[in-house]
């Protein structure tokens, strides 16, 4: 074998750093996420009580639904990502550092998930996630709501958007549940 052939082992290794890169970005991108998106919360809060124009918090479902589902998609494929390393990559690698052996590559990627508090601090994120994306636009959807001085067409994109936010809801709590779910 000549020296600059590569090695499936190191192909493997190369793929690990590859998809731990994406995972990381995707982690970074997700968490700005809430930060953008309690930003822009405070905005349309302000600008509506400024203007105290209650019509004006109809921005925050729309906005609220497009931040929630990115946040959703990237927390899925950095779960994604964990279970390829832990179910596929690891074990291909390992298997060739001890063919037939006990060696487990990547334990970390295992192990951190037996944590005995996991389940609250997935619970708690889920509280948060809800209440970031769904409980602070349906909450501006009701005061806009009970200001009553709204034209036809003005509530009939809240009822849309009222679903919208609804439908987002139903994906965290549904990709939440998956994610409790044994592979």
């Amino acid at each position: 074998m000549a020296e600059q052939d590569v090695t499936v082992g190191q192909l493997l290794l190369a793929e690990y750093q590859s998809v731990k890169d994406e995972q990381k970005a995707r982690i970074g991108f997700r968490d700005n996420l809430l930060y953008v998106t309690l930003a822009v919360v405070a905005a349309v809060i302000a600008a509506a009580a400024q203007a105290e124009q209650a019509s004006m918090l109809l921005a925050l479902p729309p906005v609220c639904v497009v931040l929630g589902w990115t946040y959703l998609v990237n927390d899925d494929k950095i779960s994604a990502i964990g279970a390829y390393v832990r179910e596929d990559l690891g074990p291909r690698l390992a298997a060739l550092a001890e063919p037939g052996g006990v060696f487990q590559a990547f334990a970390w990627e295992t192990g951190h998930r037996g944590d005995p508090r996991r389940r609250s601090r997935k619970a708690i994120q889920l509280a948060v996630d809800l209440t970031a994306f769904c409980a602070v636009p349906f909450a501006a959807l009701v005061v806009f709501w009970a200001g009553g001085t709204s034209g036809a067409l003005l509530v009939v994109l809240s009822v849309v958007e009222a679903l919208a936010v609804a439908g987002l809801g139903t994906q965290v709590v549904l990709y939440a549940r998956a994610a409790r779910t044994p592979a």
